[in-house]
């Protein structure tokens, strides 16, 4: 059995950049990066959808109960 890779925020802050800011085609992007063009693609959704929440880590959250 395989070990799925993790990436880091960075990582993935970076790899998308080069596409909505350095004007790569996410092939390109992908492809210079070692990684697959639609997993590219979905960072870039999720960063899109999550207004700068996205790929917060594998932390845990804390959540207050007091309101």
């Amino acid at each position: 059995m395989t070990t799925r890779k993790q990436y880091s925020k960075e990582f993935k802050l970076d790899a998308i950049s080069l596409v909505l800011e350095q004007g790569y085609t996410k092939a390109e992007a992908a492809r210079s990066l070692g990684i697959r063009a639609n997993l590219l693609g979905r960072w870039i959704k999720e960063h899109a959808e999550d207004d700068g929440q996205a790929f917060r880590g594998n932390g845990k959250l804390e959540w207050s109960t007091s309101l």
